[in-house]
């Protein structure tokens, strides 16, 4: 078996096989050792540098004692999918965020798999699993992770993953990787022993920046595009969720997400399926999504904070930190971010104390480039106490966000029991084996808090194993099901039968009024009208041309003949324009 690994700037490599002598590496262009040995399935190996004790290979694709252990030869290529699989790309998508860890009480991809068929009768059309690969300990949200190319063991390891993308496909639903590429976790991190992956030129919120533009850059560069390709081949993924592209410090030219994106279109060309990938970004940068051709990165969709935070001062009141620009306004910035994809496009944020963002073109920006969502795993496990809509607005608004991210003009995603409208808090929990990394990230999170007014003893502590517990789904009975989850089993119908996959931004328009809460969206064929008054009841204007009721959180009477639709109080309702051609998206 050929074994290899980069390390540029160390005299001597041996190669460490379990249960046989190390064998000298030699010495190749470019930084690269090689050496070839026997090893079968499981044999854990690794590699000591400059007479060093051995590492797990950087490469690696599994790691049974975690971080901290040698790697294990894995073959990959030997698993029977049961499955064949066309592909499933992101025009007509809805997406489901879940984290593996506290989507079921056990926490494993096994036990996930027992859940997908709730998913695929919900109607949602992609799994998206937050970050996979491996760190320190067991329980964690996995964006600390320290090994790019492996699977977390205690999920269940590559093999558990590649069953559990095979089980969903046999569902027809795709499954969306959230992978980190902007740094590794503070504690496991060996990759600066074997080379300049990291430097100092740049900083990020985690410290030095990974070495995208520096010296000897190109193989650090082609270790992550190689990471995201290894995952889309070799576990059939459909898609990959790019966390946080703008802690990406990239100088050269093409940019690194260019790259990626340009090998992603390769690979899908070589598999005929159809793969996606989906920044994160909070640039508000048209190039994020634009063609590679025009200048931009070609990333296929990115999410949208601007739309969940426009939404949250809606349905909450909230206008601290970052929703100050929103709070403000709600219905006005929530109508301007449908209709424009971004709030922050060239005027002043109060938050960032300067201008911020560029337009997007909406003539010639299709809709589905932005994911819109009413929570996240960030903006709920964020807050101090990791509360959801649902328990900070109630079952009655946690609708009205449904009818407007379901029935909107953007890529829908739910987060994880979402869809019932669940209350269990979903906080920020670790399990570092560090004792003082264990007490930083505690002091941390009790100070940042402290700032905005909580008492220490009011946080979570995320070492003790109560605050992951509490942070498991609570899933409800099969016999009684909330009202809430016949709700968005609607309206991902209704989206699925009528509105087009490729809506551009000219295509939606949006009536308000702050004072008497009420808004009108205009998503190609489906108008959504929502009151979000909590005590009286309002006259929505349709616009001209008949409409067709298709789905109602009251039982409400048709419009009028002037084409108003009598809304109570916090009340939704999606129509279908009878002038307007039906589509399936």
């Amino acid at each position: 078996m050929l074994f290899e690994v980069w390390a540029p700037r160390v005299s001597e490599v041996a190669l460490h096989v379990q249960g046989r002598p190390p064998v000298a590496m030699r010495r190749e262009a470019g930084g690269w050792w090689r050496a070839e040995a026997p090893a079968a399935p499981g044999d854990r190996y690794g590699f000591a540098l400059d007479g060093g004790p051995p590492l797990p290979d950087p490469r690696g694709r599994r790691l049974p004692e975690g971080p901290d252990g040698l790697s294990a030869v894995t073959d990959l290529a030997g698993f029977a999918w049961r499955h064949p699989w066309p592909g499933r790309g992101l025009p007509g998508a809805v997406l489901y965020e879940l984290h593996v860890g506290t989507f079921t009480r056990e926490g494993t991809l096994d036990a996930a798999v027992a859940r997908l068929p709730h998913l695929a009768d919900l109607g949602v059309t992609h799994v998206e699993l937050m970050p996979v690969c491996p760190f320190p300990g067991r329980h964690g949200w996995g964006y600390d992770g320290v090994a790019p190319w492996a699977v977390h063991e205690p999920y269940g390891g590559p093999a558990a993953l590649q069953r559990f993308v095979d089980a969903a496909h046999g569902l027809g639903l795709g499954v969306v990787l959230d992978v980190v590429h902007n740094h590794l976790g503070p504690s496991g991190n060996r990759l600066p022993e074997f080379g300049p992956y990291f430097t100092e030129r740049h900083h990020t919120p985690w410290g030095a920046a990974v070495n995208l533009d520096g010296p000897e850059s190109a193989e650090v560069r082609a270790y992550f595009v190689g990471s995201a390709l290894a995952f889309l081949r070799d576990y059939r993924l459909d898609g990959l969720r790019l966390d946080a592209v703008h802690a990406l410090v990239d100088e050269s030219t093409p940019h690194f997400l260019a790259e990626l994106s340009a090998a992603v279109d390769a690979l899908a060309r070589e598999t005929g399926r159809p793969l996606f990938l989906v920044a994160e970004s909070d640039q508000n940068d048209p190039r994020t999504t634009s063609s590679r051709e025009r200048g931009g990165h070609g990333l296929h969709a990115q999410w949208s904070d601007d739309f969940h935070h426009a939404l949250h001062a809606t349905l909450t009141g909230e206008s601290q930190g970052y929703y100050a620009d929103f709070g403000k306004a709600p219905l006005t910035a929530l109508a301007r971010t449908l209709s424009g994809g971004f709030f922050h496009d060239g005027g002043y944020s109060a938050f960032r104390g300067r201008e911020h963002g560029s337009p997007l073109d909406r003539a010639a920006t299709p809709t589905r480039r932005l994911l819109g969502y009413a929570q996240t795993h960030d903006q709920i496990g964020n807050r101090a106490l990791g509360d959801r809509l649902a328990a900070l607005a109630g079952p009655a608004r946690a609708a009205l966000a449904a009818a407007l991210v379901l029935c909107g003009p953007f890529t829908p995603m739910l987060f994880m029991g979402e869809e019932w409208g669940a209350t269990t808090p979903w906080q920020y929990f670790t399990d570092h084996p560090d004792p003082a990394l264990a007490e930083a990230v505690r002091a941390g999170r009790r100070r940042e808090f402290g700032a905005h007014g909580w008492a220490e003893e009011e946080i979570p502590d995320p070492q003790d194993p109560a605050t992951r517990d509490r942070s498991c789904l609570v899933w409800p009975p099969e016999d009684a099901p909330p009202p809430l989850l016949d709700w968005h089993r609607r309206l991902i119908a209704v989206r699925h039968a009528h509105l087009p996959a490729d809506l551009r931004l000219s295509d939606v328009s949006v009536d308000h009024d702050e004072e008497a809460g009420w808004l009108v969206l205009h998503a190609g064929p489906l108008t959504t009208a929502v009151n979000v008054s909590p005590d009286a009841e309002t006259f929505a204007p349709l616009g001209p041309g008949p409409a067709t009721i298709l789905a109602t959180t009251h039982r409400l009477p048709p419009p009028d003949v002037a084409g108003r639709l009598l809304l109570p109080p916090e009340s939704a309702a999606v129509l279908l324009r009878a002038d307007a051609a039906t589509s399936t998206g």
